[in-house]
Formats: structure tokens, sequence, C-alpha cells
């Protein structure tokens, strides 16, 4: 604790004690100014309120510094593998090579979904969007693992984490096959975890599939520069739903429904549309005029954040993995070259400068994962794939921690005083 802050309303005054992290702003506890002053504080999207205390992740938006557990996620993503990071966000610390590869084990052994599961697949059209089926099926795994539901027993708890790190490839890759009417695979052990969904979602029974290391290598890097957020939309949305004591499947089919958003999760597919409609390198100047135009609707997808106000790190990455991708797979996007010209303006135009609108993850991701052979309305969905792990993280500190209580935000009412009902035969109109 340091020195209080004193807050001033109307005539008084009231000291706050203000508690620090081990790096970024302190805060100041108001857990008693209602009490004290009978006054709610205004905070419309939470943008200056902690909701929570965590050890997990930390953004420094303003430097373009995300870490996990204390760990770069330049340096994650670049020298670590997605059962790592998975393993470092659950636990605290990157495990040693024996722990590792029992994890590593113990996920592979739940890849597989109980098989009436697959009848839940049958019952939607098969256009329906991935993150709706997503939105169902997770929910539903609570039927099927009654053994995993008691929230208050840490063993349980751990079983359902693995479990859902380890069932929402075999899901995700169920989705992609059930919309193009293709058998669904089941896992295959001897993979990697990310190979494993490579298989799942792109091989079919009559033929072998070979994993390629470039893709799979690309693939577990989205993977990583995905896993946690810290209390974004849905990590927010699977706390909240956790604190009334929800089931973790439960939590988790909130936190899909919630990243389905396209001011969320569904950004980089949003990023990806936009390049496709500007479609040539020559038209750029026309859609930067209209991004500058406060009178045009028309908005550069992909570019700022509402956290970073430097350049995305995970960006970086990004771009990288890109070129790799695209030259692996021989191909030549226009696509790719419309962002390359994009992002080389966005560095050096005065307006998008000033305005730090700098290219952030889901600008290049739309594109590897096109290239890759993803259909657009997929992205979310791989969006979610990853980021179960952050969320199962986040779940587990929430319900461990002894100050957490049921989430209850106030409002400021600005709605119709008391007033007395009147039948309908005497209202007017």
């Amino acid at each position: 604790m340091t020195e209080p802050t004193t807050i001033k309303t109307g005539s008084s005054e009231k000291a706050y004690t203000t508690l620090p992290g081990t790096v970024g702003p302190e805060v100041v506890d108001i857990r008693k100014f209602y009490a004290d002053t009978g006054m709610f504080t205004y905070d419309p999207g939470f943008t200056s309120t902690a909701s929570c205390q965590s050890a997990i992740t930390y953004i420094d938006g303003d430097a373009g510094i995300l870490l996990h557990r204390g760990y770069p996620i330049d340096q994650l993503a670049e020298q670590s593998s997605f059962m790592e990071v998975s393993y470092l966000l659950l636990h605290g610390d990157l495990p040693s090579a024996t722990e590792l590869k029992d994890f590593s084990w113990t996920i592979s052994r739940h890849t597989m979904v109980h098989e009436q599961l697959s009848t839940f697949y049958r019952g939607f059209r098969r256009d329906a969007h991935p993150m709706a089926i997503l939105c169902g099926v997770v929910g539903a795994l609570s039927s099927f693992y009654h053994d995993s539901t008691d929230i208050t027993d840490p063993k349980q708890r751990m079983i359902a984490s693995h479990r859902l790190i380890a069932k929402m490839p075999t899901l995700v890759a169920m989705a992609h096959k059930y919309s193009v009417g293709q058998p669904f695979l089941y896992p295959q052990n001897d993979l990697s975890y990310t190979g494993n969904f490579l298989r799942m979602t792109f091989g079919v029974p009559a033929e072998p599939y070979e994993v390629n290391p470039i893709i799979e290598a690309a693939m577990d890097k989205i993977f990583i520069l995905h896993a946690d957020h810290e209390q974004n939309a849905s990590t927010s949305t699977v706390r909240l739903a956790g604190s009334s004591g929800a089931n973790p499947f439960a939590c988790m089919a909130a936190g899909i429904a919630c990243l389905w958003g396209p001011a969320h999760g569904g950004a980089n597919e949003a990023a990806l549309n936009m390049l496709r409609e500007i479609g040539d390198v020559k038209r750029i100047p026309e859609y930067i005029a209209r991004a500058k135009d406060k009178n045009d609707p028309f908005r550069l997808m992909g570019f700022g954040h509402r956290v970073y106000k430097n350049f995305d790190p995970r960006a970086k990455v990004m771009k990288a993995t890109a070129d790799e991708v695209l030259k692996e797979l021989n191909i030549t996007d226009p696509v790719l070259d419309v962002a390359k010209e994009l992002e080389h303006i966005a560095l050096n135009d005065p307006y998008f400068i000033e305005k730090k609108l700098y290219p952030n993850v889901d600008f290049y991701s739309g594109v590897i994962l096109n290239a890759i052979g993803f259909p657009t309305e997929m992205f979310t969905a791989l969006f979610a794939l990853a980021r179960t792990v952050g969320w199962v993280a986040q779940w587990n500190e929430m319900i461990s921690d002894p100050e957490q209580k049921i989430g209850r935000p106030r409002q400021l009412y600005v709605g119709q005083t008391a007033r007395d009902y009147m039948p309908v035969s005497s209202r007017i109109g």
C-alpha cells in the first residue's frame, strides 16, 4: 500500500488507499466509496476500472509491451510452443522438459469428444457460422462431463481445464468439416497439438495427411499470439459468468459468444474483407482519403487498438510469419501487396502517426489464415481455440481468489421516476 488518495465529493473529503501492482499504474481502492458517499463511480466500458487482481498477463499499450507471466510475447512466439505457453498461463512458470512432456501427453489424451456430440452438429444448417456451433457444443460439454463441474474442487477444475484446451481443436475442426460436408476425423495422438488440429481440419480418411512444418509453426505462433490478452471483453465475460458459480464449460461458451463480435474476435475477418475490397495497390490512395474523411463511414480495419497506442508487439511477429507462409506455399497474393503498402503508409503518414493508427495483430493474421486455406468464417473460431487457454487460466485464477465475489456493476439511472399504473381504458393515445 502507498499514500492514500483523497477524493472530494461535494463538501466532504474521504481518503482511499492506493494499491500498487508489480508494474503498471496504481489503483485506488474504492470498494467503500458507495458506503462512504452514497454515490457510484461512472465508467462506461470500464476503461478506468480494475475489476480484479491478476498475475497472468500485463499490457503497456503506450510502450507496446505484452507479457505473459513476465515473458515478452515476441520471445514466446519465436522460441516457445503453444503447449509451453499453455502450461505457463495455467501454472505460472515455464515447464521443465518432464513437465512439458507430461502436460502434452495429458492434453493429447483428452482430445477426443463424446461420440454423441457429432449428433449436435447435424442439428445445425450446413452454412451455420462456426461460432454459432461452438457456442452450443462447448456449453453442451457440461452435460457429458459431470465429473469436472464442481468448481470448489481444484482437481476437477484442472481436469475441466485440460479437457477444454484439448477438445477445442477437435470441436473447431468438426465445425469446418461439417460446413464442407466431409467426415469428421478423430484426433491422432502422435501429432503435436497444432499438427493434430491441421490434420483434423484439412485431412480426409481416403489418404494420409502430411503436416507441413512451416504451416504448423505458423499456426502455433498464431495460437501463442492469441492465447491471452488481459481483461478484454471476452475474458471479462468468462470471469463474470464464473463469478456466479457457473460451470467452466458454460463460462467458456459465454466467452465464445462475446468473442464473436466484430469489434473483438471478428476483427481479423473484417480486416481481410477490407483488403479484398481495396483489391489493388493503385486503389489505396482512394481508401486512405476515405479513411481521413470524417463524413465517410469507411474505416480502415486492422489499424489501431483499444489498448495499444504504439505498434502492436504481436503484429511484428505476424508480419514475418505471413512472409514465411506465402513463400512456402508459393503464393503471390495481391491482398498481401495491399497490406504491405497500407502498413508502409500507416508508419509514415503524419495522419496515422498522429492518431497512432499502427497495424495490429488482425492486420496480418487474416492474410495468413486465408493463404493456409481457412474460410473467413473460421477466423473467429480459430481465435476462440487459442484464447481458450487464456480464459481457462483467468477462470482458475478468479475461482482461487479469496476476494472474488459475484459481479454486479452499478448504473446511472436516467429513466422515469416512480409513477402510478393507469388502466388501459384510461390511457390516451
